[in-house]
């Protein structure tokens, strides 16, 4: 039976093979290309028999990919799309089983070691994170980042992945780590439509990589069309490479080397990738290769034909420079192989596809079947000494003649099985309950592990070592105190390099990286173009790299222009590739309290929903804000700090060991003990919080203030639930939108943590108004919560309680 995978530094054209040598590589070639089409063929029926959801392949982009892998050795990366199928397997960074695995998302992650049944089909990853959490050795295998549905969203972290080669090759003190570098010879792959060519984050990424000069090989595949819209809608003269001629480079200047070949000729493009490739990694210039006249014979996707939107001219076309059926007419015309062997070729490539299909196949409904039949028995069981046996023999009837059940299948019909039983009680029925209890465990293991590493080196299991401080330790700005944590891990771990608008040369616009670039040079402090969605993506792939980036935002208002990448593709990276794959970034940025539309905002409720998978930090002052990166600075998983913008020149004592004291995350603290009503609130709104605290106590209120630090992970102690079980009333303070962050707080108090049992009033929450707050002190003080605000609003608690010992103000 013929493997699926080749060797990728296989070379075509090369004076010392023999004709015979040369024949069997382009025939091997030829069987990868014919069996991955073969895939692709299988794949859509099977879709549309049902058997799987929805099917996406790379059909029609075989040669290229072919000649591609052959310019890819260890230690390379990937960070491509969703047709990339026959580069993956000519790799032999996947395989036949593993496709069809997770086209029936196959959850399991030694059947589909990308996602474990997560993703939809044709999203790749290699896992390079071991079960234990540690790193494999990135410079012996290839490696391949994981794949986003969104076509245009590896881009960023493609730029990072290429970055960190040029680091590893030009920071001499990181020789060390050759484990996952090699003198900084890796190139990053990325692969896109040309559709998505016309997407800012391409444009962005492409730039950037012009002004970092990083090995960074854009292959561009370009059938004229973006599922139905045509290239003339797409892109300016109908040609990516004609418009971006601007940034070839030229002597004495940066930029690209770039190549313009057609899809269907195989020995051109076998050409075209080893002089491409080999630029890229020598000299570390990045380029982009244009590869035009491909096709794309079942269309965008299963979802429809292309047929509604190809003419006929088109589709005649396409089916005449099909790029295989030009590689075997070339063959044949070459005396490769004869038409006769050709076929027995196909024949064979046909059987070895379709067996591979009904292996994976018959496996999966294997092991569903038989949770089917051990859920029917048991339920069984409950029917013969049940009131309502009728009705439980047809549920289990119904449930053994599925025809492709589910796993849902059986759950939902052991379900119903418990409310048509919810009066009887016995012990066939406890028997089916403990049995989906231990399933309810197996598939929550299955669907909704692993949004964070929570392995040994989780930042939570950072020791918690509590600041020191000398008797004559000094007060100094915020800023300092960051700026000594920040110099004392740039110190302890050559890892660390920090990025950003400004980082640079001036040390950040609060100065907390002042005089560090001076210290530790412009590769480890650097400043950047203003392009915040490649900032983030710079930092995603320095961080797949082993290196330990800090990506800085300038401001929180801006993180609006990377949170696509954020949301999409850091946040969701643990989760979708089961653990396989990290990238323990920490995004830096500063919000809150400052005055005007687009410098002030606090926009933690769009956080929190959009990028769960991330640590979320919010301390109060830059002392909380230090002991947090000593933490994230020595874990895995990924955080975004949002340090307070009128902070940084504020007072504060500065610890005796800065660059050791942890805060540990998800660990609320109570600033002030009370016993009258629990006030929750973070970031800059504290300090006004425990302002109005001495001011109601004037009024006779003792209030308890409580600092979650994190809001996610929040309270996992329920330092606030046990301080509602005191107090019976609770206040939050917040400065997002109304029903934003603090809906959030609402939730994570009342329902989590069981809160509501403690209420005696109505919890209230203060927020800022439904819009930005404009500019000057008088805007912010009738938007935001004000010290007059948190007053009134903990009296109003107080009034409702006991109206006559605290009469109204108004």
């Amino acid at each position: 039976m013929p493997e699926t995978a080749l060797h990728a530094n296989s070379k075509v054209i090369n004076a010392e093979l023999s004709f015979e040598d040369f024949k069997k590589i382009v025939i091997n070639d030829y069987r990868i290309g014919f069996e991955s089409r073969q895939a692709s063929l299988i794949g859509r029926r099977e879709v549309l028999t049902g058997k799987a959801k929805f099917g996406i392949f790379g059909d029609g982009k075989e040669v290229a990919q072919m000649a591609m892998a052959k310019a890819f050795k260890k230690g390379d990366w990937r960070a491509g799309y969703y047709r990339d199928q026959t580069f993956m397997f000519a790799t032999g960074m996947s395989n036949l089983l593993e496709f069809f695995a997770q086209l029936y998302a196959y959850p399991d992650v030694e059947k589909d070691p990308a996602s474990a049944g997560r993703q939809m089909n044709c999203h790749y990853a290699t896992r390079f994170v071991n079960p234990d959490g540690s790193w494999v050795n990135q410079a012996e295998t290839m490696n391949c980042s994981a794949d986003i549905s969104t076509t245009g969203g590896h881009m960023p972290r493609l730029l990072g992945l290429a970055y960190a080669s040029k680091l590893y090759r030009q920071n001499k003190e990181l020789e060390y780590l050759n484990t996952f570098s090699v003198n900084g010879n890796e190139v990053a792959f990325g692969s896109i439509g040309n559709g998505s060519t016309s997407e800012g984050l391409f444009f962005e990424a492409f730039n950037a990589a012009g002004v970092l000069q990083v090995p960074m090989a854009i292959s561009v595949w370009d059938d004229a069309y973006a599922i139905s819209v045509p290239a003339k809608l797409q892109t300016t003269k109908e040609d990516i490479s004609e418009i971006l001629k601007g940034f070839q480079r030229e002597a004495d200047t940066n930029g690209y080397e770039i190549f313009k070949v057609r899809g269907w000729d195989y020995v051109a493009l076998c050409e075209t990738y080893e002089r491409a490739i080999t630029i890229c990694r020598n000299e570390h210039v990045p380029v982009l290769i244009h590869v035009t006249e491909m096709t794309q014979p079942q269309g965008h996707s299963t979802s429809g034909s292309h047929e509604r939107y190809k003419t006929k001219e088109r589709l005649a076309w396409e089916d005449e420079h099909d790029c295989l059926l030009q590689m075997r007419k070339w063959m044949i015309a070459s005396a490769i192989a004869t038409e006769p062997e050709m076929d027995d070729l196909e024949a064979n490539a046909k059987k070895y596809v379709r067996d591979c299909q009904r292996q994976v196949w018959n496996e999966l409904c294997d092991g569903i079947r038989s949770e089917l039949n051990d859920a029917a028995r048991l339920i069984d069981k409950v029917a013969e000494h049940s009131a309502v046996q009728g009705e439980l023999n047809d549920l289990v009837s119904e449930l053994r003649e599925c025809i492709d059940p589910g796993r849902r299948d059986v759950v939902a019909a052991i379900r119903k099985t418990l409310r048509l039983t919810v009066k009887e009680n016995n012990l066939q029925k406890q028997q089916l309950i403990n049995w989906l209890n231990e399933e309810s465990v197996k598939n929550a293991a299955r669907y909704n592990s692993k949004l964070f590493s929570r392995s040994q080196y989780s930042p939570q299991n950072v020791e918690h070592v509590p600041a020191r401080y000398y008797e004559d330790s000094k007060f100094i700005d915020g800023r300092e105190v960051l700026n000594a944590c920040f110099e004392a891990n740039f110190d302890r771990d050559k890892t660390i390099v920090a990025f950003g608008e400004d980082v640079g040369s001036i040390g950040d616009v609060n100065q907390g990286f002042a005089g560090l670039q001076g210290k530790f040079g412009d590769l480890r402090i650097t400043d950047t173009g203003i392009r915040e969605a490649t900032i983030i993506g710079q930092g995603i792939g320095l961080a797949m790299r082993g290196l330990k980036p800090i990506a800085e935002i300038q401001y929180l208002d801006y993180l609006l222009y990377s949170i696509n990448v954020l949301s999409d593709d850091l946040a969701t990276l643990s989760y979708r590739t089961y653990g396989g794959q990290k990238a323990p970034l920490i995004v830096r940025t500063r919000g809150h309290r400052l005055e005007g539309i687009w410098h002030s905002g606090s926009p933690l409720g769009l956080i929190l929903n959009s990028m769960r998978g991330l640590h979320i930090c919010v301390p109060r002052d830059m002392t909380q804000a230090a002991g947090m990166y000593n933490v994230l600075l020595r874990g895995d998983e990924p955080a975004l700090m949002i340090e307070c913008l009128n902070g940084y020149r504020l007072k504060e004592r500065l610890p005796a060991n800065v660059g050791e004291f942890t805060v540990p995350l998800g660990k609320a603290e109570v600033l002030k003990y009370g016993t009258d009503i629990t006030v929750i609130s973070y970031g800059s709104t504290l300090r006004i919080v425990m302002e109005a605290a001495k001011e109601l106590e004037k009024l006779g209120i003792n209030i308890e203030v409580i600092d979650p630090q994190t809001l996610y992970p929040f309270d996992i102690d329920n330092v606030c639930g046990t301080s509602l079980k005191k107090t019976s009333k609770l206040l939050i303070v917040d400065e997002d939108l109304p029903g934003a962050a603090s809906a959030y707080i609402l939730q994570r108090v009342l329902e989590a943590q069981k809160g509501y049992y403690s209420l005696d009033a109505q919890p209230r929450t203060l927020c800022s108004k439904e819009h930005r707050p404009p500019y000057g002190s008088d805007g912010d003080y009738f938007s935001k919560p004000s010290f007059d605000d948190i007053i009134e609003a903990v009296y109003a608690l107080m009034n409702e309680s006991d109206p006559h010992k605290y009469p109204s103000i108004y």
